[in-house]
């Protein structure tokens, strides 16, 4: 099946016993066994079933194992955040006194995680991925994991999956890739040699802005090292699971980090037009980027532009289009402040892969934690403004930027 199809039909759908098209919302915290021995079979893992929602639940594992379809792994794990996601995804593997080679072109919360875990001994070097050279330089015997974003927000800067993939496991590092600008709809990483695959599913695949949540999938592909991965020797049993075992068993389940079963609901609405959605702001994003790139004052960056910097690698990395990002820098921060003001459509939100197109100062917001050093690498400056499109007729999105600019 293609990708709308699949979205649609892969997996189960809705309540075989009720013939409900959607999956219902499981509303329980808990949820009783028929006897004792069922209860401690599922506490020992010798038991399908749900026994606390903090755990797992039915409607969140419907979109669990939607999110494993979309992004062709093997199993997923909902979290109640992007950030819980990707802080789960990489504490399963690093411990105190290890490091993390990670992108330094990061969204400016991921950044700041990364910050928060070195007050757990936790070292991140961020270095340009696409520079071996740079890597080699950070990576030694403490190293334990790779991380990147498949298009760098609000850089966006498009990531060579495969050669960063070959690079990480040439090294015996297993590499995680946060893929929620691009979604699946423009690459699936798992394809392409990634081993984990994190989504904040706040953004697109959600689509409505009415929810907050992640997703981990597991390729279930890497070899795990029992001797540099030590936590993994009790997993190993479960094979190409080991992994998702792991933290199902461990920090997911004891942080409490879960989504709640009507953002899963949400979820599944929201992924149903995935696709659809996708393309009509890529093809937004790709019209407005050509249209501003016409004022000499605004200097526009998009990867669907053949003056980008990462269009080569966007036309071999991404299908379906460059993604529903750009950014325009307009010379000074009092002008960015200005036509963000000025614009009549756009909603100044600090969310992207929304209906409605978003719009935001990233250096006085998102950012504003980062160092200077931080800001430049990640593309981050004074006078720069990141649109996130959403599917308006973009006619309308035009004429709002032009009366904005010459204003």
């Amino acid at each position: 099946m293609k990708f709308n199809t699949a979205l649609l039909h892969s997996g189960k759908m809705g309540d075989e016993a009720t013939g409900a098209t959607l999956t219902p919302v499981y509303q329980s915290s808990a949820f009783y066994q028929p006897n004792a021995q069922q209860h401690e079979k599922l506490f020992h893992n010798k038991a399908n079933g749900f026994s606390y929602t903090r755990i797992n639940n039915p409607t969140i594992v419907a979109f669990e194992n939607k999110m494993t379809a979309l992004e062709k792994g093997i199993a997923s794990i909902a979290c109640a955040s992007g950030m819980a996601a990707i802080t789960n995804a990489l504490l399963n593997i690093v411990n105190a006194g290890q490091e993390i080679v990670a992108s330094s072109s990061l969204y400016g919360g991921s950044i700041d995680v990364f910050h928060d875990f070195e007050a757990f001994s936790i070292t991140t070097h961020f270095v340009d991925v696409e520079d071996e050279a740079d890597m080699e330089k950070v990576i030694n015997e403490n190293t334990r994991v790779i991380f990147a974003e498949t298009i760098g927000n609000p850089k966006l800067d498009v990531v060579n999956i495969k050669k960063l993939a070959d690079f990480a496991h040439d090294h015996g590092l297993p590499l995680v890739m946060d893929n929620t600008v691009a979604t699946a709809y423009l690459v699936r990483p798992i394809e392409l040699g990634a081993d984990v695959v994190v989504n904040s599913t706040s953004k697109y695949i959600n689509g409505n802005s009415d929810a907050i949540s992640g997703v981990i999938t597991d390729s279930g592909k890497f070899k795990w090292d029992k001797e540099r991965y030590p936590g993994m020797k009790e997993y190993v049993r479960f094979g190409k699971f080991a992994y998702t075992a792991k933290l199902r068993n461990g920090l997911f389940r004891n942080t409490g980090a879960c989504i709640a079963p009507q953002t899963a609901f949400y979820n599944m609405l929201g992924m149903e037009t995935l696709g659809l959605r996708m393309e009509r702001a890529c093809s937004n994003a790709k019209a407005l980027a050509e249209f501003l790139a016409q004022y000499d004052d605004v200097e526009v960056n998009y990867p669907g532009l053949p003056d980008s910097k990462w269009h080569s690698i966007a036309n071999e990395v991404l299908e379906n289009g460059y993604g529903a990002i750009l950014t325009i820098r307009v010379g000074s921060k009092e002008r960015a402040f200005d036509v963000i003001n000025a614009l009549t459509i756009p909603k100044i939100v600090s969310n992207i892969g929304d209906t409605k197109t978003l719009i935001i100062h990233p250096e006085s917001t998102l950012n504003a934690h980062s160092t200077e050093k931080e800001k430049e690498e990640a593309g981050v400056f004074d006078d720069l403004i990141r649109i996130s499109l959403g599917i308006e007729d973009i006619e309308d999105l035009i004429e709002d930027f032009k009366n904005a600019l010459e204003k």
